[in-house]
């Protein structure tokens, strides 16, 4: 079994080594995104955000409150990418365009509204655990779209939550889930490392 988006995912490795005065352009970091955003999302919440650190001035800010991990200062940019508690009363406007463009019936808006609040409104665990999922799930369409464009990644969570929280205004309602540096990679770097056997990990029932 295998394709180019298969051998793309096999292939891909977190990077160490970034060539530090490579660039992307924010058009490159806009499609990024944007392919990052066609990932699922419960009930279509859609409920992320992406704070794209890629001058010296912003790297310098998040440096400090990361570790000083190289990836940061070298990567041609690193996202805080941001999960938004879950928040059923969004849904309405968020399925809007599906209604305008015919694809869902008006009536069936309800049907998707009530059980999201049924399931998050009383449960503020659930809303952080959608928030995390959602910013994973978006993290990972890019981490594999930058490999398919021979660009490296690195996803990190060795940083300090609370101080990029408010170093880089984040709302009350969005958790960093993680920061993923991506950019053109420079020699040195290791291939995929063996994984554990599938048997190992695989119930069949």
């Amino acid at each position: 079994m295998s394709n180019a988006v298969i051998d793309c995912i096999l292939s891909r490795s977190s990077s160490k080594y970034y060539d530090p005065s490579a660039t992307l352009s924010d058009d490159q970091i806009r499609d990024l995104v944007r392919i990052g955003t066609s990932a699922p999302t419960s009930f279509h919440l859609q409920n992320w955000r992406f704070i794209a650190v890629r001058t010296p001035e912003a790297k310098a800010r998040l440096s400090p409150i990361a570790w000083s991990q190289p990836a940061i200062t070298e990567a041609a940019v690193t996202f805080i990418v941001c999960g938004q508690l879950a928040d059923s009363s969004v849904i309405p406007d968020r399925l809007a365009p599906l209604v305008a463009s015919g694809v869902m019936p008006v009536k069936m808006v309800p049907e998707w509204e009530i059980p999201a609040r049924d399931l998050y409104m009383a449960y503020p665990q659930r809303q952080r655990d959608e928030a995390v999922r959602t910013g994973t799930f978006g993290a990972a369409a890019m981490i594999y779209a930058a490999r398919s464009l021979g660009l490296g990644s690195t996803p990190m969570i060795g940083f300090d939550a609370e101080a990029v929280h408010q170093e880089f205004g984040l709302d009350r309602d969005e958790v960093p889930v993680m920061l993923l540096s991506v950019g053109a990679e420079r020699p040195g770097n290791w291939a995929q490392k063996p994984r554990r056997p599938v048997d190992d990990v695989l119930d069949l029932v």
